[in-house]
């Protein structure tokens, strides 16, 4: 039985299969605020060990972290990363600009415009996408075993976040029926413009509740990490981000959890990021460049305890970098529970907190 999204709380079951098939119904096909449900008034499932999950929303978060817990938040801000060309034979592509590489290169998807979105498109051979607005976007080789990456190199007319802010759109996948401004892709918690989709797990934060986490005792750290496309078709490996990690943040980490608090990663970014600069001792340390980490559970992030992040497609690698921060039967019930709940998945969806198990 599904619960209305007007209850703030009740004790939830669990369905004992994780694998699962996504139906319109549990999509997010807008911001929440069209339909007027506030940023912190999505629904938020709460996972702590073996525990049965509980449902509520986000805005009473705060009643489950504790006074010296610290929230690891990604700073990174939306780009209008989209951009309309076509392939030299004269069939329309969107580009999909995807992160910057080392090397002043770039990280590319090219997509086929179709019933009103876009779908991956396969490229052969090397070549040059003519964009619409001016440029061109050379295509120098897939990217790996990947079958719809490439590395590129732009060849604009103006600076590139100069050209994205007068042509660009933010990317948009068939679940999301129209576009929205980028402001709907954008995070109380982004200050340096980066991210090719919105690092979403932050979505739902106001500075409202960023001050009462703050009067409850609740710190707030801030790491960047400029997230790609995640349009997965399959079974992927993470690729390349940019990330930075202060001094600051990563002596407070530090310093949290030698005081006993928790430290939660806000979004899978903050994890990755985290998992770049934390040693096997579990120390966090500053440090800056591209991660590849692959987070999984025989690859923990001892220096993070807990996760907050929306739900992930059954095909994720994502679902992988979970089991760092649950076992198979948690994930189980949390999934089975979100599904049943009618939890709402997407960027624009609902939200998942992952915590330790509370000590006897």
């Amino acid at each position: 039985m599904t619960m209305p999204a007007t209850d703030t709380e009740r004790p939830v079951g669990r369905n004992p299969a994780l694998a699962f098939t996504l139906t319109p119904s549990n999509e997010a096909q807008a911001p929440p605020e069209s339909r007027g449900v506030e940023r912190d008034g999505v629904r938020l499932l709460v996972s702590a060990g073996e525990a049965r999950p509980t449902s509520t929303v986000f805005h009473e978060i705060s009643r489950f972290l504790r006074a010296g817990d610290a929230l690891v938040v990604n700073t990174s801000s939306t780009v209008a990363a989209a951009l309309d060309g076509r392939l030299p034979g004269g069939d329309p592509v969107a580009v999909h600009l995807s992160g910057e590489l080392p090397g002043g290169l770039e990280l590319v998807e090219v997509r086929t415009p179709a019933q009103g979105a876009t779908v991956p498109r396969r490229i052969e051979r090397a070549i040059d996408v003519a964009l619409l607005h001016g440029g061109t976007v050379h295509l120098l080789a897939p990217f790996g075993s990947s079958e719809r990456l490439w590395v590129a190199a732009l060849d604009l007319p103006t600076p590139l976040h100069a050209y994205l802010a007068a042509h660009g759109r933010p990317i948009r996948y068939r679940h999301v029926a129209h576009d929205w401004p980028l402001a709907a892709y954008q995070t109380v918690f982004g200050r340096v413009a980066g991210s090719a989709e919105m690092p979403s797990a932050s979505r739902p934060f106001t500075d409202h509740l960023v001050t009462e986490l703050s009067v409850h005792g609740v710190g707030v750290l801030p790491i960047l990490l400029h997230t790609g496309v995640s349009s997965l078709e399959g079974d992927e490996a993470p690729y390349p981000e940019r990330y930075a990690v202060s001094d600051t943040t990563a002596a407070s980490i530090n310093a949290t959890r030698a005081r006993g608090g928790r430290v939660i990663a806000v979004g899978t970014t903050v994890v990755r990021a985290l998992a770049t600069t934390t040693d096997a001792r579990g120390e966090a340390h500053p440090g800056s460049g591209w991660t590849e980490a692959f987070v999984t559970a025989d690859t923990p992030v001892p220096s993070v305890d807990g996760l907050l992040t929306g739900w992930h497609e059954p095909e994720s690698t994502h679902l992988q970098m979970l089991r760092a921060f649950a076992s198979r039967d948690a994930l189980e019930a949390a999934y089975g529970a979100a599904l049943d709940l009618g939890y709402l998945w997407h960027e624009f969806g609902d939200s998942h907190l992952i915590l330790p198990a509370e000590r006897a």
